[in-house]
């Protein structure tokens, strides 16, 4: 664990114009506002404020499928995703719950975002199916770009705070047998 932020995120749509929405939300907005921050702090005379400069690295997969295979490979690569956008209608293929079904099959620390303009299931349909509420947020379509961005923000904040605790109670776990040892010798 070297305490790096992972900002890799993994967007799950079946229509390319969400993809493109989320490119310039999670990309292009970030880069442009900072310039234009610079800009009326240079025009104005100001000292541009400088808060937290995150790079997302986005990958975009069309079906529930190909998710899983992205998932699977970053898996193996020991380069996980630390959250993802995943749509609920994506036909033909698997909707989006029983996506998140099979990714968290093989990776439980991934973070969700289910997204959708309707109500194809209810919380309690969700929760009967998906069985760590606390790993999930839904997000309303059309969506609103400050959320996705705090979505973003928070979310892969929450996957290394995660990994960073688990981390140190393993240490603690250790210390503790090794003091044990110590004791009965």
């Amino acid at each position: 664990m070297d305490g790096r932020r992972n900002n890799r995120i993994l967007i799950v749509d079946d229509n390319d114009a969400i993809h493109a929405d989320f490119e310039k939300i999670l990309r292009e907005a970030a880069s442009s506002s900072s310039q234009l921050d610079a800009l009326a702090a240079s025009l104005f005379g100001e000292v541009p404020t400088v808060g937290p400069q995150v790079e997302f690295a986005l990958t975009h997969a069309l079906q529930g499928q190909d998710a899983l295979d992205l998932v699977l490979r970053s898996l193996e690569a020991a380069q996980p995703y630390a959250m993802a956008f995943v749509d609920v209608r994506m036909p033909p293929g698997w909707n989006g719950v029983e996506t998140v079904e099979k990714i968290w099959n093989h990776d439980r620390e991934i973070e969700i975002v289910l997204c959708t303009a309707y109500s194809d299931f209810s919380w309690g349909e969700i929760l009967s199916r998906l069985t760590h509420p606390e790993r999930l947020l839904i997000l309303r379509k059309p969506f609103d770009p400050l959320e996705v961005r705090q979505l973003a923000y928070g979310l892969t904040a929450k996957w290394l705070l995660r990994r960073q605790v688990t981390c140190r109670m393993q240490d603690l776990k250790h210390m503790v047998v090794q003091r044990m040892r110590d004791i009965e010798a």
